[in-house]
C-alpha cells in the first residue's frame, strides 16, 4: 500500500521523538537524530527540549563541555552538533562537499596542499584558538586570505566558551581528531550517513538524502547497493527508501503541538518540505537568506511561529486554532519558559524584524 503524505509525516515525527518525548541523555539523543543544525547557539538546546523528557539546559552544557557533543561545519556545509563518535564517519561522508568550499584558485593550482595545510592548521589549534589567531597563522605560512575556506575544510571543532548557550558570537576553535579521508572511508561514511538518515528522517527518496547531507544524488545512489534497505511505494513520485523494521505509525496517531527552534533539522531534511511545511506557509517561515524562524507545529505541520516574550512565549498562528490546541500550547510554553530560565533569548535580535512581515493571524502570549 502506498504511503500517504500524512503517514509519512507521522513516521518522521515518530523517529524524531516529536510524537512523544523520550527519556534519553542529550548525547545519545543526538546520535538518534544524526545531528542538530547549530548556527544559532541556543537552537540545539531547544531541539532537545522538544524531544526529551525532563532534559535541562545544564545537561546540554555538560555534554558540550565534555566534548560528548561537538559543534563543527558538517552537513550541507553548515554548523551542526553531532556526537563525538559520529564525527569521523560524517566528516568523511561530506568530504567532497567541504573540499569544494575551499573555493580558492591557489588550491586549484596546488590541490595537494589543501590536506597538509588543513592538518597543520588543526595542529595550531591543539589548544583553543580564535579566528584572528588562525588567520594570522595562515598568513605566516604564506596562505593569506584562505581562512574562509579552511574553516569549512580543516578538522576543527568549536570550543565551548562558557557563554549562556555554550558558544558565543566570537567562536574559538580546537583541533578535532584527524579524519580518515581515503576513498574507502568516504564511501563507508556516506553509506553510514544514508542509513542513519533514513532511520531518523525516513522513509525518503534519494533526493531527500542528498538534500539533508548536502551531497550529489549520484553519490547517494552509488552507496545504496551496500545497504540493507526496503522500498515503500509513494502516492506520487519515486519509491521511498527505508531501513527495515523502522516505525511506520498510522496516519491518525495524534501529533501534539511543538515549539521548534530556528533551523530545526526536521524542517530541512527533505527535498519536498511539504511533509511538514504547508506550501502556503513556507515563505513566512523561510527567509530569502535561508534562515528559518522558530516554528509552531500543530497536528504535525507548521502552523505559525513563536518567540520569547517578557514574560512567557509569544505564539503567532497563521490559521485559526481550536481551544484545546491553545491549552496544549500553554503547557508547552510553561515548560519552555522553565527550560530557558534566566538565559538570554535563543533568537538573535536581527531576526525579530521579520515578525513585521508575517501574515495576519492570532497572536497570544502564553506561559507567563
Amino acid at each position: 500500500m502506498a504511503l500517504t503524505p500524512r503517514r509519512l509525516n507521522r513516521s518522521t515525527l515518530a523517529r524524531q521523538m516529536l510524537l512523544t518525548r523520550e527519556s534519553l541523555d542529550p548525547a545519545e539523543a543526538v546520535r538518534r537524530l544524526v545531528g542538530l543544525q547549530s548556527q544559532q547557539p541556543g537552537s540545539p538546546y531547544l531541539a532537545l527540549w522538544n524531544r526529551l523528557e525532563g532534559v535541562t539546559a545544564e545537561q546540554v552544557d555538560a555534554a558540550y563541555r565534555d566534548f560528548d557533543l561537538v559543534k563543527c561545519t558538517l552537513l550541507r556545509g553548515t554548523l551542526h552538533t553531532v556526537h563525538r563518535a559520529d564525527h569521523p564517519p560524517l566528516r568523511a561522508a561530506v568530504q567532497p562537499t567541504l573540499r569544494a568550499h575551499l573555493g580558492d584558485d591557489r588550491f586549484a593550482a596546488e590541490p595537494d596542499e589543501a590536506g597538509p595545510l588543513a592538518a597543520a592548521l588543526a595542529g595550531r589549534a591543539a589548544e583553543p584558538a580564535t579566528k584572528a589567531e588562525l588567520e594570522s597563522w595562515l598568513t605566516e605560512q604564506g596562505w593569506p586570505g584562505t581562512w574562509w575556506g579552511m574553516r569549512f575544510y580543516a578538522p576543527l571543532w568549536h570550543a565551548p566558551t562558557g557563554a549562556a548557550w555554550s558558544f558565543g558570537d566570537r567562536p574559538s576553535f580546537v583541533a578535532a581528531p584527524a579524519p580518515d579521508l581515503s576513498e574507502e572511508a568516504v564511501a563507508a561514511g556516506l553509506a553510514e550517513l544514508v542509513r542513519r538518515y533514513l532511520a531518523a528522517y525516513g522513509p525518503a527518496t534519494v533526493a531527500d538524502v542528498a538534500q539533508f547531507a548536502g551531497v550529489r544524488r549520484g553519490r547517494v545512489r552509488a552507496v545504496l547497493g551496500s545497504l540493507d534497505l526496503v522500498e515503500h511505494p509513494a502516492q506520487t513520485g519515486p519509491p521511498l527508501l527505508d531501513v527495515p523494521d523502522a516505525p511506520l505509525p498510522d496516519e491518525d496517531v495524534p501529533a501534539p503541538p511543538r515549539l521548534l527552534p530556528m533551523w530545526d533539522n526536521v524542517l530541512l531534511a527533505h527535498h519536498d518540505r511539504t511533509r511538514l511545511i504547508p506550501a502556503e506557509h513556507r515563505g513566512h517561515l523561510t527567509r530569502v537568506n535561508g534562515d528559518f524562524l522558530p516554528a509552531l507545529l500543530v497536528d504535525g505541520r507548521v502552523a505559525g511561529v513563536w518567540r520569547p516574550a517578557d514574560p512567557g512565549v509569544e505564539v503567532t498562528a497563521f490559521e485559526a486554532l481550536p481551544g484545546p490546541v491553545w491549552e496544549q500550547l500553554e503547557d508547552e510554553a510553561v515548560s519552555l519558559t522553565g527550560f530557558l530560565g534566566d538565559r538570554p533569548s535563543p533568537i538573535h535580535t536581527r531576526h525579530l524584524a521579520w515578525w513585521k512581515s508575517l501574515p495576519g493571524g492570532e497572536t497570544r502570549v502564553l506561559g507567563a
